[in-house]
């Protein structure tokens, strides 16, 4: 199970999205306490970057370790070293490789051994023959051992009334294969299963305010470097160095960018200076070698919150631009790692003003926000 373990790396520019768990490496008879990355391309990183296969191969020979002998030197990477005694494991190779299928197919938003299990059930639910029920018996087999318990997601009740399902009136589940299902026992799991189907129905409760992610696809804003305005600027002209001139406290400047470094600028004559060049890009450079205003670090965030407000406010056609791009994720293209995303190494502070600006706009355009 992922839960928040989300992790990804980058191949090729595109982000590869994984997670990661706990795991013994035997290299030279010790044994090293170290974590397995597991990415939803099929790689995993067991301090080399090896295919499903080949890990698989890791298993067989013992290198990824899943049984522990006693008296065996372990290492934490110089966090602490000590040696097993009375280890007690429940993983075997092929439940460690089951469940790294798993989780692949999980990464990929893919039905994974439990999903099609419960699907199955399902199947036999709707047509409760002996030959459907040996197929949901089959999935849930195919259930990596130590997830069944977790298949119902109902930790009171774990995975007994699905055992008792599958193994029927007169069959044996895996918890007591010594005691035969009996038919009371089994007609309170039909029960549980036909108030599952009753649950799952019900229509799920909204958060009140809507949901929390946004699944507009995301936009990114490339680096263009305009001179001029256009008559069709397309997302070019949400960026800051767009020439949109905007009117701050009686003072025009000809893009945001202009007025955001001339702002940061200690002195009126630098910040004059800084306003007058050509393009924003140049208006960085001069402001670069001014001395900055105390506090801009703290401060720049609510300045450039402001300039898009004004900026927006003031050019009612660029607004519909960026009103355009729906609830989007607004990725910035910029030399800067704090303004920029730059490949998901940045912190794109203005891609999420950008899209503070929209939320703004559109709370007003529906009335909910004053102007």
């Amino acid at each position: 199970m992922i839960g928040n373990r989300l992790i990804h790396r980058t191949a090729d520019g595109v982000r590869i999205p994984g997670t990661w768990r706990h795991a013994f490496i035997c290299n030279g008879g010790s044994y090293f306490l170290t974590d397995l990355f597991i990415y939803a391309d099929g790689l995993v990183d067991c301090w080399e970057l090896v295919t499903l296969d080949e890990f698989e191969e890791k298993l067989r020979r013992g290198w990824v370790a899943t049984s522990y002998p006693d008296g065996a030197d372990v290492s934490a990477h110089r966090l602490a070293s000590w040696q097993f005694a009375e280890v007690h494991s429940r993983l075997t190779p092929e439940l460690l490789l089951a469940e790294v299928r798993d989780t692949i197919d999980q990464l990929n938003g893919r039905p994974d051994s439990t999903d099609r299990c419960l699907a199955a059930v399902d199947v036999f639910l709707a047509d409760r023959t002996e030959d459907h029920r040996a197929a949901a018996r089959r999935a849930y087999l195919a259930i990596p051992e130590t997830m069944r318990i977790y298949a119902l997601r109902d930790m009171d009740s774990q995975d007994g009334p699905l055992q008792v399902l599958v193994a029927g009136p007169g069959g044996r589940t895996e918890d007591r294969p010594d005691e035969p299902v009996g038919q009371e026992e089994y007609d309170e799991a039909l029960e549980y299963f036909e108030e599952r189907a009753q649950w799952a129905a019900q229509p799920r409760r909204v958060p009140a305010d809507g949901p929390a992610e946004s699944f507009a696809p995301a936009v990114k804003l490339y680096q263009s470097f305009p001179q001029r305005r256009e008559d069709e600027p397309g997302r070019r002209a949400l960026r800051c160095d767009y020439p949109a001139p905007v009117v701050v406290d009686g003072t025009t400047y000809p893009s945001v960018e202009h007025a955001y470094w001339a702002l940061s600028v200690a002195d009126a004559a630098g910040r004059a200076e800084v306003a007058g060049a050509e393009t924003g890009p140049q208006a960085r450079q001069r402001a670069a070698d001014l001395p900055r205003r105390q506090g801009w670090e703290q401060a720049r965030n609510a300045v450039m919150a402001r300039l898009m407000r004004a900026k927006f406010d003031q050019h009612p056609d660029l607004a519909a631009i960026l009103l355009a791009t729906g609830e989007a994720t607004v990725l910035c293209d910029d030399d800067s790692d704090y303004w920029g995303d730059n490949g998901g190494r940045g912190r794109n502070w203005s891609g999420r003003l950008l899209e503070l600006v929209r939320s703004e706009l559109q709370a007003r355009g529906h009335g909910i926000l004053d102007d």
